[in-house]
């Protein structure tokens, strides 16, 4: 696996955490963590926006994914609202993560708690090329539930 430096600023409301990191060897994003001066306690469909602490600079040609902690979705019902939500190449301000309760009961987030994840991706480049017509396709301009609820066999 390759290893791709990227610059972390520590803000000043978020010194006393730790930085983002991996809870395992084999996992595939790091944890990012609440820093929020006191409790916040999220009413059932309740979403507010939850400050890390940290600023990232990512090298252009990537972008980094923050997603929902599976635990969290799972255990409390809480998600990330825009998930992914992309941070560009070219953010420098802290990186915040929206999160909304799904769940019938209130939800208190603390200081320190592990909110979400953040995965690093490389992106590449759409370039357009119009042209008069598309090249046909088995699918065609079927949409939202053209290809039928048909049960998947082995």
């Amino acid at each position: 696996m390759s290893e791709i430096k990227v610059a972390i600023n520590r803000l000043p409301h978020g010194a006393d955490l730790p930085l983002p990191a991996y809870a395992t060897s084999g996992a595939a994003g790091l944890d990012l963590l609440a820093a929020i001066a006191h409790d916040v306690t999220l009413p059932p469909l309740g979403r507010t926006l939850v400050p890390t602490g940290v600023s990232i600079a990512l090298p252009i040609g990537y972008e980094a994914q923050v997603r929902p902690r599976s635990g969290l979705a799972l255990k409390q019902g809480v998600t990330v609202l825009n998930a992914p939500g992309t941070i560009d190449a070219d953010y420098r301000g802290e990186v915040g993560v929206i999160l909304i309760n799904l769940s019938e009961a209130p939800v208190t987030l603390r200081r320190g708690e592990r909110i979400a994840q953040l995965l690093l991706a490389k992106v590449e480049r759409l370039v357009w090329d119009e042209v008069a017509t598309l090249p046909t396709t088995e699918r065609g301009a079927g949409g939202f539930g053209s290809t039928g609820l048909k049960t998947v066999t082995s």
